[in-house]
């Protein structure tokens, strides 16, 4: 974008220009430097003009000017110029009609209203939005009269050649699919991916916009984007609207979930007869690795044996057996949890192998796999099928069982199916294509160490696998919870329905352009980044009193030259709960340790006392979920275990962190980590009064939430 203050002008120079220069570089340059209107924009020439009376105008060259009207507080403007960025890509399209352009422009600026706070100066220029953020597109009278308010916001503008009744028609095919890909990004999930408007954050305490004054390090559970991962959804918005308005909406669709199929195979290097399920989440990667269990020769009922499953997502043992794990599907339909889906075996089996003691204390490693072993030889000789879990990582970093042991299993008659869960994705790709070459199935995200978008999934299939889809049929339950387009293409599928999952498919473009990122980055230089931080992050923990980290074993692989994924790199800790008594750590109950989660990312600075720090109090800081898990020291319940991660992004990169060598860039990753168990101090030592005020987490700073400053500077 052009400087905002250089684009000021006025014609007779008079003192008018310097009041509007100095309210352009309060509210309207806080806007331009927005992250994510940042990424939309691009090179493209913006301009404001003071005697412009509508909001903006689009030029025929694609400019964008600027009118008085954005002139009024930031989320005013901000508004006008998503309006704007978004009806000048589509005027841009050869074939599209520039009526078409204005009311596909108008769905999405409506859209992006709903997810900012926005103050009503808007007026009469957005009397439309109601209107146009409908589910379904308003009635041919109801477009005619939000034309005649759009029309003069755009050159070459008429009327549609065939009448509004017409234009709602093909609006009715395109309508699910308009909206700004922060929207679309929270479809095909489930309630947990929705925004709150008043935060700008989801259940994780993320944003699929970009955040990046924020302090992260929760790729142990779910990220904010990067305004890299978000150029990566919206360039793959923009290919599906450019398809549809052309009229080739349902061959885009199709040819853009084709095309992440072949980016996920060729980042882990699956050959052509093996394949790709694309799933919202690592719970329906479990659903989807059940049924191709069942699919196996002899038809025998399945005992799926899974590890630790108090380590993996709360719904994961339900949908281990073949039941709903929630109430409504990434699809949208309403079910009943707990109940067995529609086709699903009602005789699986479901066994399990925990990795911890009653106190909490890791198993050794010999008792686990005694059990996989034990259990997996009982099941068959009760001649059950068997599909045994290798959990690679699990939520605080745990590898099981041993890969020896596995090998051992499928080496006789009858062996068992195994799926490694491998969704936190801490493992170099070549160790995924050992497991494949083995003839096991990996579930993998680019939701955790990838720092994609949370409910991004995929199970990858092995070609003996993959040939199980060629007979038989999938459960007609699955309907509800996978389209047609989601799997490779095969009989089995026959029972889903046609379509793709939009939101799911703009997650994963925001992964894979993470995860590009990260494969350019040579191994050797992947092991010392992480290796230097790790070092100084365990450090500045076990340093602190405030602080216990729970043990991590190195995760046992085979030797890899330059590996960089046989260290740990969750590190889970305990926080002391300061209402505790004498000198022994009594770590916080896990409902605590989930308020002070919260509060790390939050706001704190209007809630400590003068003398404290507050710039600290302020930072927001993103860490890892807790993780609930036994404690001595705790026999009233359950203690909550924190998590500091190192995610893909810390090894290539923000792209905010532009212009810093590599050196002064980890310097700075490491600084905000010190920061992170700074502020959790801090936290502790004012416990009762934040605790008072339970202060909820935001997308922003206090001020900027209030609309009284500009963005903080990266």
């Amino acid at each position: 974008m052009d400087d905002p203050a250089a684009c000021a002008h006025s014609d007779d120079g008079n003192r008018d220009f310097h009041v509007l220069a100095e309210q352009l570089t309060q509210d309207l340059i806080s806007v331009l430097e927005r992250p994510d209107l940042r990424v939309i924009a691009g090179a493209r020439h913006i301009a404001l003009d003071s005697a412009l009376e509508t909001p903006f105008r689009v030029d025929a060259d694609g400019g964008v000017v600027l009118g008085a009207p954005c002139l009024a507080p930031p989320g005013v403007a901000s508004f006008f110029l998503r309006h704007a960025l978004e009806l000048a890509r589509l005027l841009e399209i050869a074939s599209v009609d520039p009526v078409l352009a204005g009311m596909c422009a108008a769905r999405t600026a409506a859209l992006f209203r709903t997810l900012d706070v926005v103050d009503e100066g808007a007026g009469g220029q957005a009397a439309w939005c109601a209107d146009m953020a409908g589910d379904v597109p308003p009635s041919a009278a109801c477009l005619g009269a939000v034309w005649a308010m759009l029309a003069p916001l755009q050159p070459s503008a008429g009327v549609p050649a065939d009448g509004f009744a017409a234009l709602r028609v093909r609006l009715t095919d395109l309508w699910p699919l308009l909206g700004p890909a922060e929207a679309l990004m929270a479809e095909g999930g489930d309630g947990r991916l929705a925004i709150d408007p008043a935060t700008g954050l989801n259940h994780y305490g993320c944003s699929h916009r970009p955040r990046p004054w924020a302090v992260t390090f929760a790729s142990s559970t779910a990220s904010s984007l990067s305004e890299r991962g978000f150029a990566g959804a919206e360039a793959a918005r923009l290919r599906l609207v450019t398809e549809c308005v052309a009229g080739r909406g349902d061959a885009g669709r199709t040819e853009l979930v084709r095309d992440l199929h072949a980016q996920i195979a060729a980042h882990f290097h699956l050959a052509d007869d093996e394949g790709v399920v694309l799933a919202p989440s690592g719970t329906d990667c479990e659903l989807d690795a059940l049924v191709l269990a069942a699919l196996a020769p002899g038809g025998h009922p399945v005992s799926n044996i899974l590890l630790a499953p108090e380590e993996t997502g709360s719904g994961v043992p339900l949908a281990a057996k073949g039941c709903h794990f929630a109430n409504d599907t990434a699809l949208g339909a309403q079910v009943e949890k707990g109940r067995l889906i529609d086709g699903f075996p009602a005789d699986t089996m479901l066994l399990s192998v925990p990795l911890r003691g009653s106190d909490g204390a890791l198993r050794p490693a010999g008792d686990v796999d005694r059990d996989c072993v034990l259990l997996a030889r009982h099941a068959r000789a009760a001649g059950r099928h068997v599909l045994l879990h290798r959990l690679d990582l699990s939520k605080t970093g745990l590898l099981a069982p041993g890969t020896a042991v596995l090998d051992g299993l499928t080496a006789g008659d009858n062996p068992p199916d195994i799926v490694v869960d491998a969704c936190q994705a801490r493992l170099d790709p070549c160790r995924v294509r050992d497991y494949l070459d083995r003839g096991w199935m990996v579930m993998v995200t680019g939701s955790k160490f990838f720092t994609g978008p949370p409910f991004c999934g995929a199970l990858l299939l092995p070609a003996r696998m993959a040939a199980r889809l060629g007979h038989g049929r999938l459960p007609a339950g699955l309907a509800q919870y996978s389209h047609r387009g989601a799997w490779p293409d095969c009989p089995a599928g026959r029972v889903l329905p046609a379509g793709e999952n939009i939101g799911l498919a703009l997650r994963w473009s925001a992964a894979l352009a993470e995860m590009t990122a990260l494969r350019a980055i040579p191994r050797a230089v992947v092991r010392d980044r992480l290796n230097r931080f790790l070092t100084a992050v365990e450090r500045a923990i076990d340093a602190s009193p405030d602080l216990a980290r729970l043990p991590a074993p190195s995760p046992a692989r085979p030797p890899l030259a330059d590996a960089w994924d046989d260290r740990p790199t969750i590190l889970s800790f305990f926080v002391r709960d300061p209402a505790g008594a004498g000198a022994s750590f009594v770590p916080l109950s896990l409902e605590d340790a989930r308020a002070l989660y919260r509060w790390l990312n939050t706001d704190l600075s209007r809630l400590v006392p003068p003398d404290a720090d507050r710039a600290l109090a302020s930072l927001l800081c993103h860490v890892g979920q807790p993780v609930p898990l036994p404690h001595d020291g705790r026999p009233d319940g359950l203690a909550g275990a924190l998590r500091l991660s190192a995610g893909a992004r810390l090894v290539s990169g923000e792209p905010s962190h532009d212009g810093l060598v590599p050196d002064r860039r980890m310097d700075r990753e490491i600084g905000d980590a010190l920061r992170v168990v700074a502020k959790i101090g801090l936290i502790l030592r004012h416990w009762p009064a934040i605790a008072r005020a339970d202060p909820v987490q935001t997308y922003a700073p206090h001020p900027v939430m209030d609309g009284d400053a500009p963005l903080p500077r990266c």
